[in-house]
């Protein structure tokens, strides 16, 4: 199945938990937050701050707490969205057949909405630095590739870089030089299009 492309479209293609994600989408706008639409899930923001997102899958439905690791969770009711890899996201999952506990739920939005206000979060430390390939140094010898690679930002740099260097195959690099290099003189990032 195809991602949905829009807010729209995902209420469309979730029609097995229509009626649960309709009022769980309802609790969560009457808490003031403001619904927006990414990574192809619907995402409540407070003054432009991911707070919450909500998403279905074939077995269940979630709700997502972007800083969920500082809620108290005195239900127990929410997991890690991804062990080891996730260090503030945790998730709230249902199924079809449980009865949505509004009240719960909206003391757990509210909590979050009071931890963002207190400034709660975990940050991200990204490592940019990376290790220029040999190929790409040449290709920088161009003046307007030069300017272009080193007006976008650290990290996207290193994506490039990342990009050029993983390939074990010289035909396989050069592809990739082909491909990057129109992207670089537009200034957009190789993964600019799943953002």
């Amino acid at each position: 199945m195809n991602q949905p492309k829009s807010l729209e479209e995902f209420w469309e293609v979730n029609q097995r938990y229509a009626d649960q994600l309709k009022v769980l989408r309802e609790t969560i706008l009457t808490c003031g937050l403001s619904e927006t639409f990414k990574w192809a899930f619907p995402t409540y923001t407070l003054k432009g701050k991911n707070l919450i997102a909500i998403g279905a899958f074939k077995d269940h439905f979630a709700i997502w707490f972007f800083q969920g690791v500082f809620l108290l969770d005195s239900a127990n009711v929410l997991n890690n969205a991804q062990e080891g890899k996730t260090k503030a996201m945790r998730h709230w999952k249902f199924d079809s057949n449980q009865k949505l506990d509004l009240d719960l739920i909206r003391a757990y939005i509210y909590e979050a909405i009071d931890n963002h206000k207190a400034g709660k979060a975990i940050t991200v430390k990204v490592d940019t630095s990376y290790q220029m390939p040999e190929l790409l140094e040449k290709e920088l010898r161009n003046k307007q590739l030069d300017n272009a690679f080193y007006d976008l930002l650290k990290g996207k740099q290193k994506e490039f870089a990342t990009y050029i260097s993983e390939a074990k195959q010289e035909k396989t690099r050069l592809n990739r030089l082909t491909k990057i290099i129109p992207l670089i003189l537009e200034g957009k990032g190789l993964n600019d299009k799943y953002r």
